[in-house]
């Protein structure tokens, strides 16, 4: 008997919850820009090592890359950042590689304005085969440019 969990409005499959996170852990090295030392990468990518997140050493824009050790799939990515303190809008480009030349998977801009809007949370169904390297560029504050990117959350299933 085959089976399958589908969802009454698009013909998708069942809750999002049902993702496993890959362990980027073990299947990845990280390359990034900068590191403030009280925000590691980690805090951000492992899960289970929730924390304040990843937060760069000084303004500007910012990259984090992951290359994975061997080809592999995603089926979703789930982004998370916070903002409590000042007004700012924040740009970032989510792009992948299959060892080709990059391919954009997202474009978006959020604005925070503490104390109502401090959570952006960005949640992508994708279809994905063979990803060498997923790169996040970040553009912390687009006017003007002094704003110290942070990441709260970045798993991918």
């Amino acid at each position: 008997m085959i089976k399958r969990i589908i969802s009454l409005s698009n013909g998708v499959r069942g809750p999002q919850s049902e993702d496993k996170w890959l362990a980027i852990e073990k299947l990845a090295e990280v390359e990034l820009i900068s590191e403030d030392p009280n925000f590691p990468i980690e805090s951000a990518l492992v899960t289970g090592r929730e924390g304040g997140g990843w937060r760069a050493a000084g303004p500007g824009e910012q990259i984090i890359r992951l290359i994975f050790n061997a080809p592999t799939a995603m089926r979703r990515i789930k982004l998370q950042f916070s903002e409590t303190e000042r007004e700012r809008t924040q740009e970032f480009v989510l792009r992948w590689s299959n060892g080709r030349p990059f391919r954009e998977i997202v474009r978006q801009q959020w604005t925070f304005s503490p104390p109502g809007t401090t959570s952006e949370v960005e949640d992508y169904r994708v279809d994905l085969d063979q990803v060498r390297i997923i790169e996040l560029i970040l553009k912390p504050d687009l006017h003007p440019n002094n704003a110290v990117a942070s990441l709260a959350i970045w798993r991918t299933a």
